[in-house]
């Protein structure tokens, strides 16, 4: 039968937004984030009311300026729009600052709980955790149920030793 092979595995799970949300310093970084995020939004409300205010004393006086006038209105007002979209992408971008804010305030609380997940898998002779919080995450696996290098073997993909294994 099929099923036979699973029933003698161990498998457990853990809700680790539960278990985060219970961890102080985990609180606490996340307090330090959203503090930190509010006040570079309310920078950025600052620059956007200012580029809006801008764009809107340029179409009230347009008619009234000389084409260079408008010109230089144009090129202030394109400045303000890269200076507002500069500021966002180097605070809230994929590598901006409060990304890497995050990963040197979480990142140790995450790491503290997948130890914890490993020592009590080994402690309960357990063979597998997923996660159940914001999907299945695999966070432990018993190392000899890893068989990517059976999978690599197969797909003729060189292994650790730097050859390629011959195929079956």
């Amino acid at each position: 039968m099929i099923g036979l092979p699973l029933a003698a595995q161990k498998i457990g799970y853990v809700d680790s937004d539960l278990i985060l949300g219970k961890m102080p310093e985990y609180k606490s970084a996340q307090k330090q984030l959203d503090d930190l995020a509010a006040t570079w939004q309310s920078e950025a409300n600052t620059l956007q009311t200012k580029l809006d205010q801008m764009y809107k004393d340029f179409k009230s006086e347009e008619l009234l300026l000389s084409s260079d006038q408008k010109r230089s209105r144009e090129d202030a007002i394109v400045t303000k729009e890269k200076e507002l979209f500069k500021f966002r992408e180097d605070k809230f971008g994929q590598t901006g600052e409060l990304f890497k804010k995050r990963e040197e305030l979480i990142k140790p609380v995450q790491d503290k709980l997948y130890d914890a997940v490993q020592k009590v898998a080994k402690q309960e002779g357990l063979d597998f955790i997923f996660d159940k919080a914001g999907g299945v995450l695999m966070l432990y696996a018993n190392q000899k149920f890893d068989k990517t290098f059976e999978v690599m073997d197969e797909l003729g993909i060189p292994t650790e030793t730097g050859t390629t294994p011959e195929k079956k």
